[in-house]
C-alpha cells in the first residue's frame, strides 16, 4: 500500500491554491473540473508529481463557501529543515502562524502550527532530512 493524498474541502479554490503555493511553497500539480457534479479539484505537493510523495487534494464543491471542520480532524504535518525560518517566511507571505516554533511540550522536537484560509491546521516539524527528501518549506 502507498499513502497517496489527503483531501480537504475548501470554500474558495483559488484562495486555497494561492495559500498552499505562495505561502506554503507547494506546487500546483494538476486540476480538474466536473461540471456535471459541480465540483473542482486541485492537487498540490512538494514532490513535483513524484508518485512516492503524498499530495494534498483540494476539493471545491461549487456554491459551498465554508464547512464545519468538526472535532475529529487534527492537522496536516510537514517536515521543514528549520521551523523558525519557515514561520518567518510564512508570516512574510501573509500566512497565519498560530503556534510559534519551539520544542514540543515534554520533548526536544521543534514544531510550529500554521492555519490555512479555511481554518485547517498545519504542523511544521523540524527535520534535518526534510530538505534532502524534497519535502517541506525551504
Amino acid at each position: 500500500m502507498q499513502f497517496l493524498h489527503t483531501m480537504l474541502r475548501v470554500g474558495d479554490l483559488q484562495r486555497s491554491i494561492h495559500f498552499y503555493t505562495q505561502v506554503m511553497g507547494m506546487q500546483l500539480l494538476r486540476t480538474s473540473e466536473n461540471p456535471e457534479y459541480k465540483y473542482s479539484l486541485a492537487f498540490l505537493g512538494y514532490g513535483g508529481g513524484n508518485p512516492a510523495q503524498a499530495e494534498l487534494e483540494l476539493t471545491y464543491n461549487w456554491g459551498t463557501e465554508s464547512y464545519d471542520l468538526g472535532t475529529a480532524y487534527g492537522h496536516i504535518a510537514l517536515g521543514v529543515p528549520d521551523a523558525y525560518a519557515a514561520c518567518e517566511k510564512i508570516k512574510q507571505a501573509g500566512g497565519k502562524v498560530t503556534r510559534e516554533a519551539g520544542p514540543v511540550k515534554g520533548g526536544t522536537t521543534v514544531i510550529a502550527f500554521v492555519e490555512d484560509p479555511d481554518g485547517y491546521k498545519i504542523e511544521l516539524i523540524e527535520r534535518q532530512d526534510a530538505q534532502a527528501s524534497g519535502g517541506g518549506l525551504r
